[in-house]
Parts: structure tokens; C-alpha cells; sequence
């Protein structure tokens, strides 16, 4: 098969356990974009946590593409264009923040380049923003403040607490919107029918390639349905369990041992 779209999940995936794309990955990457084969992020990131990085591998210069929010949101990385946005409905956010309060989870959503926390910001929220290099501003009064569109909330907690409230969080919003866990303690709620492999499906007929052409890479939860969706699916050695367990392929190396650039090396440049 000859590949014609590489897929890549940021954390865990391209960028190693310090948060850095070691010089080999780049290099890989790079490469490829430079033999006219385009590479897509698909990150639960929002946009701006994902800038360095798609300015790093040259996004701009090829024409490669960025899918944030677990693709929400998908942008053309050389136009700056969105060629697709999907946002939650506008009451969501304010239901999110009643089951906040009563499970005693962190709340977070995001206004232009900040990350909005409903309440005093927890290890978890403090995460993401280390992550995605975004100040956290405390909104007391969430619940009244987001009254504009957002493309995802997340609630935040110890891993044992989320595992036992995603069930009754899915099912309340079932109708509404799409819930699952991209980290052990980040619970995400997007838009319903909103994955990273449903957002590729329309990056897929912009481009004209078919799915059995795309290569996705990824390790996290949140990348199970992309890595079931593409031609070849790909798990990190570092994925979890989950991941491997659907996965086409598993790496030899994990995201500390350039991973990313075996699967280039294997698949596209042989």
C-alpha cells in the first residue's frame, strides 16, 4: 500500500516524555513533507497549545494540517483557514458546571488563548496548561460567563473518580454530545458524533484520499477511533493497553526512542 497521509497525536506520540521532538522525529517528518506526502496533528490540544509544534515541523511551508480539539476544529496550517469547526450547544457548559459541583471535579473550557477553570485550577487543569503554555483564569461565576460558543469542556479528577462518573456523564449528554476520557483524569465532552477519526473523514474528501491510504499514529484513549479508522493504525510502545490492543501496528520504540521516525522510515521511505 502507498501511504498518502500521516496522521500524529502530539503528547506520548511526537513529542517525547519532556514535551520535545527529538532531532531524529523532526527530521523524519520533515522528510516526508518535503516528498509532498502532507502530515495532519490530531490533538486534543486547542489551537494555540498546538502552534510551536506544527511551526516546528514547517506546517506553514508544506501545506500540512492541524486538528484540534480532538477535531473540532481543523485548520489549514499554510491559509490559517478553519475549514471546519463544530462547537458544543450553547447550554452544555452551564449543565457541566452542576455536575461539577456535585461531584467535586475540576471544570475547564477555553476563550481565546486562555483556559477558562470554573474553580480554584487543580493538578490536573495545571497540566493542561503546562501542556499547551495557556494561563488559567478563574471564572467564579462559569456558569453565567460561558455564554459564547466553545468546541469542548473537560471535567477533571483522579482517575478512580472519573472512571466511575463517565458512564452517568455519557448517558446524561448521550443526545448532545460525545464524552469519553482522553487522559485518565481529563473527561472530555465535545460536540456529539465529534472524534479525531470523524474529523478525519472530512479532512480525508478535502484532500481526495481514502482512508486506506492514512497512517494514524497515537498512544491516549482519544486515539482509539482514529487509529480503527485509518489504513493503518498505529500504537505507540508507550500506548496504553487499549490503544495497543486495536492497533495495526505497534512501534518498536516508544515516544522517548523516536517512534515516530520508525514508522516513517517503515511505511513511507522504504
Amino acid at each position: 500500500m502507498s501511504y498518502k497521509l500521516l496522521v500524529l497525536d502530539i503528547d506520548g506520540t511526537v513529542t517525547n516524555s519532556k514535551k520535545e521532538i527529538t532531532p531524529k522525529t523532526k527530521e523524519a517528518i520533515l522528510e516526508l513533507q518535503k516528498k509532498g506526502i502532507p502530515v495532519a496533528i490530531a490533538s486534543g490540544r486547542p489551537t494555540k497549545g498546538i502552534v510551536a509544534v506544527a511551526d516546528e515541523l514547517d506546517f506553514a511551508e508544506y501545506g500540512s494540517y492541524v486538528l484540534a480539539f480532538n477535531g473540532a476544529r481543523i485548520i489549514n496550517w499554510k491559509t490559517k483557514e478553519c475549514i471546519y469547526s463544530k462547537e458544543l450547544p450553547i447550554g452544555i457548559p452551564k449543565k457541566l458546571y452542576d455536575d461539577a459541583m456535585h461531584y467535586g471535579t475540576g471544570l475547564m473550557t477555553y476563550e481565546g488563548d486562555s483556559i477558562i477553570s470554573a474553580k480554584i485550577p487543580d493538578e490536573y487543569i495545571m497540566i493542561e496548561s503546562r501542556i499547551t503554555t495557556l494561563p488559567v483564569i478563574e471564572k467564579p461565576d462559569f456558569k453565567s460567563y460561558v455564554n459564547f460558543p466553545v468546541n469542548k469542556c473537560i471535567l477533571t479528577a483522579d482517575g478512580e473518580l472519573l472512571e466511575s462518573i463517565e458512564p452517568v456523564i455519557a448517558e446524561k449528554y448521550q443526545l448532545e454530545a460525545q464524552v469519553f476520557r482522553s487522559e485518565p483524569y481529563f473527561l472530555e465532552v465535545l460536540p456529539k458524533n465529534v472524534d479525531k477519526a470523524y474529523c478525519l473523514e472530512r479532512l480525508l474528501k478535502i484532500l481526495g484520499i481514502e482512508r486506506e491510504e492514512m497512517v494514524c499514529c497515537g498512544d491516549g484513549f482519544n486515539d482509539i477511533s482514529m487509529i480503527q479508522y485509518a489504513g493503518l493504525g498505529v500504537a505507540m510502545a508507550n500506548a496504553q493497553e487499549k490503544v495497543k490492543d486495536v492497533a495495526d501496528y505497534i512501534t518498536i520504540n516508544s515516544n522517548d526512542e523516536d517512534g515516530i521516525a520508525e514508522v516513517i522510515e517503515k511505511f513511507f521511505l522504504k
